[in-house]
């Protein structure tokens, strides 16, 4: 499986960004897609993710700023980022599970920095 992540880039304290997440190759028809991230001198650690069933699961720092979303007929997973503030620059992957017992795959990570 191939991910591929847009969407990142630098924003104001306040602002929106959008992250897009497309896998290809030999995709799974129940997988559990999701968002990580990674800032400085930390640990990679759950943002959001969205299981096969339409279960969604958020970090509890995200307090109904974000919302995660996936097309299945187009592998696509979306993370729609609302009220930025500069705690949230970090590196964004996106994450793949072919089933819950699986080994992750993972994107190349896309870089949000967001300004004070």
């Amino acid at each position: 499986v191939q991910l591929q992540a847009s969407g990142g880039g630098l924003v104001q304290s306040g602002g929106s960004l959008r992250l897009s997440c497309a896998a290809s190759g030999s995709t799974s028809s129940r997988p559990i897609m999701g968002w990580y991230r990674q800032a400085p001198g930390l640990q990679r650690g759950l943002v959001a993710r969205i299981f096969s069933s339409g279960l969604l699961d958020y970090a509890s720092f995200v307090k109904g700023r974000f919302t995660i979303s996936r097309d299945s007929a187009k592998n696509t997973v979306t993370l729609q980022m609302n009220s930025l503030t500069p705690e949230d620059t970090a590196v964004y992957y996106c994450n793949y599970l072919p089933r819950p017992s699986a080994e992750p795959y993972w994107g190349q990570g896309t870089l949000v920095t967001v300004s004070s």
